[in-house]
């Protein structure tokens, strides 16, 4: 497949490599970067189904921290890798090529500051409607990973009070505070981000925190709809 340079949005002088037949990284990416909040004390940070490195990229540039990506694709990772050269940033970020389900064999556990994903978003229930492209499918469906086991690895990497920013579909809102509550991850904050106010959120960004209280807020409704900048788009 033919890969293909691209500007990251308003982000000045950042660039990702993408598939121009295939995998293209998506706003959700984007808006998940700037609703995480990292702290001069995190230093262990790392990002779950990274694709091609857009959520540590914006996250280095930032606040300047080491980041793990990890992808399971090796196409993809490779773009991961390369866009991360292509921007200097070598040096802080570095990426595993594997499963998220095999963490548990790379790390001892309860230590990471901050967990990040943007996971795939549908159930898979049968091949034939599944796209052709395998590198859409994996990135799309849960063929690799759903989400129970999404929630369970992060709890499983973050340290107690740990964050875990999560974006995904509102739809599955229900087996996110079940799953959370198995894992001993709580629901801090729900951030639904809408295509247009007058009609339902087209995703939710959520902050879970390791062995947290229970309490959730619920952010302001944010419209994407004819934004000039993502940059501090959830900035209240």
């Amino acid at each position: 497949m033919q890969k293909q340079l691209n500007w990251l949005f308003d982000y000045p002088n950042l660039k990702v490599y993408q598939y121009e037949e295939g995998f293209k990284f998506s706003l959700d990416s984007i808006l998940l970067a700037e609703f995480a909040k990292i702290r001069k004390s995190d230093e262990q940070i790392i990002d779950l189904c990274t694709g091609n490195g857009v959520i540590p990229i914006i996250l280095n540039y930032k606040y300047h921290k080491k980041i793990i990506g990890v992808e399971i694709q090796k196409d993809i990772y490779d773009l991961a890798v390369a866009s991360v050269m292509e921007n200097n940033m070598e040096n802080d970020i570095s990426f595993i090529n594997d499963s998220v389900l095999q963490l548990e064999n790379y790390f001892p556990g309860n230590n990471f500051d901050v967990v990040l994903s943007n996971p795939p978003y549908f159930k898979f229930h049968n091949q034939a409607f599944i796209n052709e492209n395998s590198l859409k499918s994996i990135a799309r469906h849960e063929i690799e990973i759903d989400l129970e086991n999404l929630l369970r690895i992060a709890s499983f990497l973050l340290k107690s009070k740990g964050r875990f920013y999560l974006v995904h579909i509102p739809s599955r809102i229900d087996e996110i505070v079940v799953y959370a509550v198995k894992y001993h991850l709580a629901v801090k904050k729900i951030q639904f981000v809408y295509s247009n106010l007058n009609e339902s959120p087209i995703i939710m960004l959520v902050l879970l925190v390791k062995d947290g209280k229970f309490g959730t807020k619920i952010g302001p409704p944010v419209s994407i709809k004819n934004a000039q900048t993502y940059q501090n788009i959830f900035k209240e």
